[in-house]
């Protein structure tokens, strides 16, 4: 069965997750942590330090073992926060490109409380109801809105540990003026979940990533202990010898959680670092994630959060299960929810499902009708459904060169389960469909991988095929089918109701760029 290796690169630190395939499921192998720190010097001058750098490259090479000792099939590389906003991100890319052999994918927020949301729903008991999942981590905070196993609403925030400790805690303990600061900041922030989260009743929240644990297992220490007196024990003859390890989640009260970090503000690092559940690795950047999750949870009306161990290696490594297993159950609710996620970018820029449908349509008929003639991966047919849909959205912009309109906003825009590599084929798809054609050295294929080039070209003959066949909008019920020889490919075409001759004249109009890409000859005909 295939191994699977997640790495996330985020803004504190770098987590690798590795499982393989059990029974359509997944079984933890191994996992690893290393602070890094790679936020430290971005969130103050939008640049990687070298040092934070070469920690990092440190790190992957450990995890890089661990890697070929279990022999992964897969390695995915994610990139959080700190790369989204550091200029110099391409020359950490490379760099871990050339010593490792790995990509490194900058995901967006979104895309990042997606996974999350996925590698919690999947595992954790009680997230399939609606639920509230919060992953503050170095760079951002993630709050997604969870109900029925599906996401209604995703926000990022620019509310990371390392961020706020970076841009506006700068003496030890704080100064009143920093603080200050600091919370019209958080404040302001905030408003962006208001009309979101605000009305919505929410009987369960799930909080992920080590501010969550530090502050769960720190607010539920005695008020005492955490003023530096911790309490003497006396000895009763009920007293148990040995201490009872819990296996309860870790929980925390807002009421816990706001008298917490009012304590942590008035402290020093010193004695933040002998707080249990914080320590030192933890002790310095915990005052801003602590105010965060303050005042979040009073803003939501939020009475405790539950913390879990999951997060997004864990979701990284359920999306690589789901792309493996076609026919698995995590497979078809990833495709509905990236379908979805298609169709409301079509609804947003005014296409209507109706009009594109009998495109979509056809499109996946001529995909798996011409199998023996465009050998795409099955991949392709996902991406060409989706570039069926959006292919028109440019005329949002201007019916004038809309193809280049369409190309830029697929690219640039938030589509759940699309990577940017992916959406970038799909973008490109859905260029080329006017007088000019896709030539590796453009600037919508520079972003796309050689090896993905002749396979563009063959998914842009389907969707203009497509298109020819649905020139007359009043002629939506044409019937195809396709006759495969070694020179050439006979389209026949049967018509249901009114005439298909300038389907039939449009689809001939196709035929030399049909020849320049398959090599055969393009024969259209009524059966």
């Amino acid at each position: 069965m295939p191994t699977y290796a997640a790495i996330d690169i985020g803004s504190n630190s770098c987590r690798l997750a590795i499982a393989d395939v059990q029974r359509r499921g997944l079984r933890l192998l191994h996992q690893d942590r290393e602070v890094v720190r790679l936020g430290e010097s971005v969130f103050e001058t939008r640049m990687i330090s070298p040092d934070a750098m070469a920690n990092t490259i440190r790190a992957l090479k450990r995890f890089q073992k661990a890697v070929q000792e279990h022999v992964c099939d897969r390695v995915r590389v994610v990139a959080t926060s700190a790369m989204r906003d550091a200029r110099n991100a391409a020359a950490f890319t490379a760099w871990v490109k050339s010593t490792t052999g790995w990509d490194v994918e900058v995901i967006s927020g979104l895309e990042e409380g997606r996974l999350i949301h996925l590698g919690v729903v999947t595992h954790e008991p009680g997230a399939r109801g609606r639920c509230l999942l919060i992953d503050l981590g170095g760079g951002s905070c993630e709050v997604t809105l969870s109900e029925g196993g599906r996401i209604r609403e995703v926000v990022s925030l620019p509310l990371g540990a390392v961020r706020l400790q970076q841009e506006f805690l700068r003496s030890d303990p704080p100064e009143k003026e920093d603080l200050h600061r600091l919370h019209h900041f958080i404040e302001r922030e905030l408003r962006k979940v208001d009309k979101r989260f605000r009305e919505v009743r929410i009987p369960l929240v799930i909080a992920t990533s080590g501010t969550a644990s530090a502050l769960a297992e720190a607010a539920n220490v005695p008020p005492a202990w955490i003023a530096g007196k911790r309490p003497a024990k006396k000895a009763t003859k009920s007293s148990p010898k040995k201490r009872v390890k819990t296996l309860a989640p870790l929980e925390a009260t807002t009421v816990d959680v706001k008298r917490l970090a009012n304590k942590l503000v008035k402290m020093t690092n010193t004695q933040r670092m002998t707080v249990p559940g914080i320590g030192p690795r933890r002790s310095d950047i915990i005052i801003g994630g602590a105010l965060v999750y303050a005042a979040l949870m009073e803003r939501l009306n939020l009475k405790s959060f539950r913390y879990s161990p999951l997060g997004l290696r864990d979701g990284i490594l359920q999306q690589m299960l789901a792309d493996s297993d076609t026919h698995g159950s995590a497979h078809q609710a990833m495709e509905k929810e990236r379908w979805q996620s298609v169709i409301e970018i079509a609804h947003r820029y005014g296409v209507e499902e109706k009009q594109s449908e009998a495109v979509r349509g056809d499109a996946l008929k001529l995909f798996d009708l011409l199998k023996p003639v465009h050998k795409l991966p099955e991949e392709y047919r996902f991406w060409l459904q989706g570039a069926s849909a959006l292919y028109e959205i440019g005329k949002f912009m201007n019916h004038q060169g809309h193809h280049r309109h369409t190309q830029y906003i697929i690219a640039h825009s938030e589509i759940y389960g699309f990577s940017p590599v992916q959406r970038a084929i799909v973008g490109a798809i859905a260029r080329y469909l006017g007088k000019s054609r896709p030539e590796s050295g453009d600037r919508p294929m520079r972003a796309i991988p050689v090896e993905e080039h002749a396979r563009i070209k063959a998914a842009v003959v389907l969707l203009r095929l497509a298109i020819a066949l649905n020139q007359d909008r009043a002629n939506e019920q044409l019937r195809l089918r396709a006759a495969i020889y070694p020179r050439r490919v006979v389209l026949q075409l049967r018509e249901l109701r009114g005439n298909a001759e300038l389907e039939i004249w449009s689809a001939r109009k196709e035929a030399a760029y049909f020849r320049e890409v398959f090599r055969r000859e393009l024969l259209v005909e009524l059966a």
